[in-house]
């Protein structure tokens, strides 16, 4: 083991945090807004050959986008360009205190909102695709049910969707979201800080996400590629922006809480969410092993969407494998892409 370690120290120290940056795939910033940007990827294909109807990536207020773009060879993103997908992202950036009032009408009939439009006017087209990530899943259902006329297809990705769901194991983010005071979290903090989602995140599985996988990283600390593959992950985990307060209060009580986003009874600003209203073609991919989502929450949109055209993608991975894993490079992408073809 000290001889792993003196190696692992030497591999260590010539690498550079240049070496473990994240979301490389090329791309330009087209539109910005406050501290939204939305950004378009470098196309990589034949103009003929580019997929006519571009998509929209709406990801989660948690964390970073990035894990969609850990590195060249576990890049979800990555993997759309080179399909001939023309791909958009919107980057939430980090929320500061001035943004402590922002609300989720801000985020879906402001943000989201604005960026379709733009998409949609640079195209001249009347739909684009929209495909949401966990609580973009969520968030992009909203927006799928107020604007069905502005998306053609629609799909979501290890997003829940029934938020009192649960698995063969409980989980835990249920618990502790019916539960939560959030009001006074945000009465005293104000926006509430990402280092704390985080470590809220890391204590679902202690022992694995805090020590075990420190204990294992002396098995690969000799090999520079596994290493960067592991610092990587590390780098995406802990970049953690805050949470807008008025957001994060309504999202709790609306949605884990009240449940509302299956009730019909959901309100973003003046409209109202039924998941009915969406009736554009829906792909549904979670992940089976998912300790965040549960398979359930996910499953749950079949019952309450509207579409005649739903698809369900299960993968045998969990929450984070779903973006990184080796079944999940080599196979999701081509599905996804495959899915929003046949429905040009």
């Amino acid at each position: 083991m000290n001889q792993k370690l003196l190696k692992g120290v030497q591999t260590l120290s010539n690498l550079t945090h240049e070496d473990v940056q994240v979301g490389q795939t090329p791309k330009e910033a087209v539109y910005q807004e406050d501290k939204l940007v939305l950004y378009r990827y470098r196309r990589v294909v034949e103009e003929s050959k580019l997929f006519k109807v571009p998509v929209l990536i709406c990801y989660a207020l948690v964390n970073r986008p990035n894990v969609a773009d850990l590195q060249e060879n576990r890049s979800l993103i990555r993997n759309l360009v080179n399909l001939g997908m023309d791909v958009y992202l919107m980057d939430w950036g980090y929320p500061s205190r001035a943004d402590r009032w922002l609300t989720l009408d801000d985020y879906i009939n402001g943000y989201i909102n604005n960026c379709v439009d733009f998409i949609r006017e640079q195209h001249g087209l009347d739909q684009i695709n929209l495909l949401g990530i966990c609580q973009g899943g969520s968030m992009s259902l909203c927006y799928a049910s107020i604007y069905t006329e502005k998306i053609k297809n629609l799909v979501v990705m290890v997003a829940p969707v029934d938020f009192h769901a649960q698995g063969k194991k409980p989980g835990l983010i249920p618990h502790w979201g019916s539960n939560l005071d959030a009001a006074l979290m945000v009465k005293a903090m104000g926006n509430i800080s990402g280092d704390l989602m985080n470590f809220g995140f890391l204590m679902l599985q202690p022992f694995a996400l805090m020590i075990q996988k420190y204990v294992d990283m002396i098995d690969i600390v000799e090999d520079e590629a596994q290493l960067l593959n592991f610092l990587r992950m590390e780098e995406w985990i802990f970049d953690s922006p805050d949470l807008a307060g008025e957001a994060y209060l309504q999202f709790v009580r609306d949605f884990f809480q009240d449940n509302r986003l299956i009730k019909g009874d959901l309100m973003i600003g003046d409209r109202r969410v039924n998941l009915s209203n969406v009736t554009m073609p829906v792909l549904n991919v979670f992940a089976e092993k998912d300790h965040l989502v549960p398979p359930p929450s996910s499953q749950a949109l079949q019952k309450y969407v509207g579409s005649k055209d739903y698809t369900e993608s299960p993968w045998p991975v969990g929450h984070i494998g779903m973006y990184v894993s080796r079944k999940a490079q080599e196979g999701l992408a081509p599905a996804i892409a495959e899915w929003l073809k046949a429905r040009a």
